[in-house]
């Protein structure tokens, strides 16, 4: 367990810088001088980005919360699942996230249209490669020897 965890509070450091930054980006928006004249479509989509943005945070920086609280209590085993499913759930709010930003970026640059035939197409990609990709791969038979002389295979 010791090992699982801390594979994933690696995975998840890597999520939150760009997360962060994300969130940030979206903060300022409304204190630019072009916000005014976003249609309320727009906005509404805004809005949902900056909520996604804001429940990809909490999901992605929970399970470090969530290890200060139950430190030295003895319960790795429920920490590792509980962050497991938090790292989950923050990848979709995160794909969600990009695709909202997409949708406002293409929609404002190229109008309605291509704002949402970008969303569309955004979700295709998070879909197939965080999804579909890993689905595949599951069914699929361990290829063996693809790790270091004398160390087992892993994912």
């Amino acid at each position: 367990m010791d090992r699982n965890f801390v594979e994933l509070l690696q995975e998840l450091r890597v999520l939150q810088t760009g997360t962060q930054i994300l969130a940030g980006f979206l903060m300022t928006l409304p204190f630019q001088a072009r916000f005014p004249d976003l249609t309320g479509e727009q906005r509404a989509v805004f809005l949902v980005a900056i909520v996604l943005a804001f429940l990809t945070t909490v999901l992605l920086v929970g399970p470090v919360s969530l290890h200060r609280a139950l430190f030295r209590q003895h319960r790795k085993d429920d920490l590792v699942q509980v962050s497991h499913r938090m790292a989950r759930a923050g990848l979709v709010t995160l794909g969600l996230t990009m695709t909202a930003v997409l949708v406002l970026i293409f929609g404002v640059v190229l109008g309605r249209t291509a704002g949402y035939a970008a969303g569309v197409a955004a979700l295709l990609v998070f879909g197939s490669l965080w999804w579909g990709l890993p689905a595949w791969m599951r069914r699929r038979p361990a290829r063996s020897g693809t790790g270091s002389p004398g160390e087992p295979t892993r994912a």
